[in-house]
């Protein structure tokens, strides 16, 4: 009996695997289909997203004829993240005092060589290098790195100027205490200018063609100079750099300096032609 129960149990055993079973050629095809399917899909979205995007393509460039262009002028880096062009504007701001330098020292030398070669018509075999290393040293050392130092961030500190400069125009005029502080920086610049630049300027030039190492001699012929000069140059100053800082002193601070270098190369032009020479 043991024997016949232990047979029936093993029987009906079987039995339920067998009804779950699925032959291994079943199983291949089937999953032969599932893949083939799978990949069926995946080349569907593939063709449907590359359909899309070139639809959008075509219909800018519909609407823009230029947008081809212009895309070309963004760099793909090797994570396919777009970085913009250069802009001279965002380097202006995220490095304001190299841009300074750079820009006063290249337009402070080459204002000198326009006042010698146009203006007093010297042959290009006979330009005064003397004098044009004179005015690059001044460019760097004084309008660059000094002026950027005392007009952007000593006038942050004693004047709201980030308010004004932000301002619309037609804001700006409307703004009193603005403009009494545009005044107020006017008037400590043309006073910079007068009893620090002009004689900072003599001096570099007594420095460099004085001949002598000594630099009490630069000082004191610097400020004969000076002192000599002083009514014409101080009517000068006066008649460029009021009007001329008032632009100045209200535009953006990034801004402010190449702005009024512009102003600077001719007046540069000016003091090379006028007070350069030996």
């Amino acid at each position: 009996m043991k024997t016949r129960s232990l047979v029936t149990v093993t029987l009906h055993l079987l039995l339920h695997q067998t009804n779950g079973f699925v032959p291994a050629s079943q199983k291949s095809s089937s999953s032969s289909l599932l893949l083939s399917e799978s990949k069926n899909n995946i080349l569907e979205n593939i063709f449907e997203k590359t359909r899309s995007k070139n639809e959008q393509q075509t219909e800018k460039l519909l609407m823009d004829p230029m947008a081809d262009m212009k895309s070309s002028a963004e760099v793909y880096t090797s994570d396919s993240t777009v970085v913009s062009s250069w802009s001279y504007a965002e380097f202006a701001k995220n490095y304001p005092n190299v841009n300074n330098i750079g820009i006063a020292t290249i337009k402070t030398a080459s204002a000198d060589l326009l006042a010698q070669v146009a203006i007093a018509h010297t042959p290009i075999t006979d330009i005064d290098w003397e004098r044009a290393f004179l005015f690059c040293a001044f460019g760097a050392i004084y309008l660059g790195a000094f002026q950027y130092w005392y007009q952007v961030n000593i006038f942050k500190k004693l004047f709201d100027v980030d308010k004004f400069t932000s301002q619309s125009w037609a804001d700006k005029l409307k703004d009193t205490e603005g403009l009494k502080s545009l005044a107020a920086q006017t008037a400590v610049d043309l006073t910079v200018l007068t009893f620090i630049y002009l004689p900072t300027f003599y001096i570099f030039k007594a420095g460099v063609f004085s001949g002598s190492a000594d630099p009490s001699i630069w000082l004191s012929t610097g400020l004969d100079n000076y002192n000599t000069n002083f009514a014409k140059d101080e009517f000068d100053l006066v008649r460029v750099w009021a009007p001329a800082d008032l632009v100045c002193f209200s535009v953006p601070l990034y801004l402010r300096l190449p702005v009024r270098h512009l102003v600077s190369f001719v007046w540069t032009a000016y003091l090379s032609f006028a007070r350069g020479g030996h």
